[in-house]
C-alpha cells in the first residue's frame, strides 16, 4: 500500500507541485494507526521527509528557463524557510486531533475557492508572459505559507499554485514551480522532525521512529515515487489545462475524504 501510494506522490510531485504531502499524510497515518493520536505527527514528519527527497530531484530536472523565474526570490525563499522552521516545531505541542481537523478544513475551504473565486479554473489573461516563468511571489508570504505548510505536512503547494495560476499561468508553469518552493518549506521541518522525538517511549515502543519520522515509511513511499517522476519528466503527458485544474481540485478533494475516513480509524 505504501508503495502504491509513493507511485501516486511521484505522479503528484510532477503534475501537481505537490511533493507528496498530501497523498502521503492520510497513509501514513493509516499505516500507523497503531499510534493512536500521535499517528499524526508521525505522519506530518514522515510527509515533510518524502518531500524533500521528491520535491529536491523534481526541481533539479525542471528546465532552467523555469526555473529562472526565482530569481530575486532569495528572500521569499528565506522566509519559507524560517516560516517552516516555526510550523514544524509548533506540531510537537499542538495536540494531535487539533492538525488533523486544522488539515482536513484547511483543504475544504481551499477547494471552496478555487471552486468559487475566479481565476484558478479560467487563468486570466496574460499577453504571453508565461514564456517567461511565473512571477515570484510577494516575499511576504513566506513566513505564513511556510509556517502552515510545515504545521499540517501539505508542503505548500496547495498555495502557491492557486497563486500563480490567478497571476496567468498554465497549470504546468506553476506545477512546476511549486517545487522548489516546497523544497524550502521541506528541508527545515524535516530537520526540526529528525531532531527528537515528543513521543513518549511507550507509545513508540514497536515502532522505528527516528525522531517523528517513521524511515520505512518514507522509503516505501520514496520507492513508488521516485520512478515514476523519472518517467513523467521524461515523457510529459499532454494535459488540457482546463482538465488539469479539475484534477487538481479533484486530488484535493480525495484527500479532504481519506482523513476523514483515517479519523474513523484512531
Amino acid at each position: 500500500m505504501l508503495i502504491g501510494i509513493g507511485l501516486l506522490t511521484g505522479v503528484t510531485t510532477a503534475l501537481f507541485g505537490f511533493g507528496g504531502g498530501f497523498a502521503a499524510v492520510p497513509v501514513v497515518v493509516w499505516a500507523d494507526a497503531a499510534l493512536g493520536a500521535d499517528a499524526m505527527r508521525v505522519a506530518t514528519a514522515t510527509s515533510a521527509l518524502v518531500m524533500v527527497v521528491n520535491a529536491g530531484f523534481a526541481t533539479v530536472v525542471t528546465p532552467q528557463r523555469v526555473r529562472g523565474a526565482l530569481r530575486g526570490s532569495t528572500g521569499l525563499l528565506l522566509l519559507l524557510t524560517a516560516g517552516a522552521s516555526a510550523g514544524a516545531l509548533a506540531t510537537r505541542f499542538a495536540p494531535p486531533k487539533l492538525i488533523l481537523w486544522l488539515f482536513v478544513t484547511y483543504v475544504a475551504i481551499t477547494i471552496a475557492d478555487l471552486l468559487l473565486r475566479p481565476g484558478f479554473l479560467r487563468p486570466r489573461a496574460h499577453g504571453g508572459q508565461s514564456a517567461q516563468g511565473p512571477r515570484p511571489l510577494p516575499a511576504v508570504l513566506g513566513v505564513p505559507i511556510g509556517a502552515v505548510a510545515a504545521f499540517l505536512g501539505v508542503g505548500g503547494s496547495v498555495m502557491t499554485v492557486p497563486a500563480m495560476r490567478r497571476a496567468g499561468h498554465p497549470m504546468h508553469v506553476a506545477s512546476a514551480m511549486a517545487n522548489p518552493l516546497t523544497l524550502a518549506i521541506a528541508l527545515p521541518a524535516t530537520a526540526v522532525s529528525l531532531g527528537g522525538t515528543a513521543l513518549p517511549a511507550s507509545v513508540g515502543a514497536h515502532f522505528h521512529l527516528v525522531g517523528l519520522v517513521d524511515p520505512g515509511a518514507a522509503a516505501a513511499l520514496l520507492i513508488g515515487a521516485l520512478p515514476a517522476i523519472v518517467l513523467l519528466r521524461r515523457r510529459p503527458p499532454r494535459i488540457p489545462d482546463r482538465v488539469h485544474a479539475w484534477a487538481y481540485i479533484g486530488l484535493l478533494t480525495v484527500v479532504v475524504a481519506a482523513m476523514l475516513l483515517s479519523d474513523l480509524s484512531w
